[in-house]
């Protein structure tokens, strides 16, 4: 199988709790948000709603864009996710693939 790096904002209502994370699965990694498989700060929250992703051609970007992305204000975050889902609908469905 091959691995596509990608970094993805997830909530729980459109301007609520945010998590940053970054993945080489995206679809997986979404599941496993959704369905609480991973103990942690995004089960505590119920964050299951992907609102943002993007993809990379390395790991290495991946990463560095993460940590780009988890320094900057919320401001910046909430502005980055309605710049391309205004109406902050899950995205679950475009990365979900049979």
């Amino acid at each position: 199988m091959m691995r596509q790096p990608a970094v993805y904002i997830v909530t729980n209502k459109p301007r609520g709790t945010l998590y940053i994370g970054m993945t080489g699965n995206l679809s997986h990694r979404i599941w496993q948000h959704r369905t609480h498989a991973v103990p942690g700060f995004a089960d505590r929250y119920n964050l299951t709603r992907l609102v943002w992703f993007e993809a990379h051609c390395e790991f290495t970007e991946a990463i560095r864009r993460e940590k780009a992305l988890k320094r900057w204000a919320r401001d910046w975050k909430i502005a980055l996710v309605e710049a391309n889902n205004p109406e902050w609908r899950d995205l679950w469905q475009e990365v979900c693939v049979a």
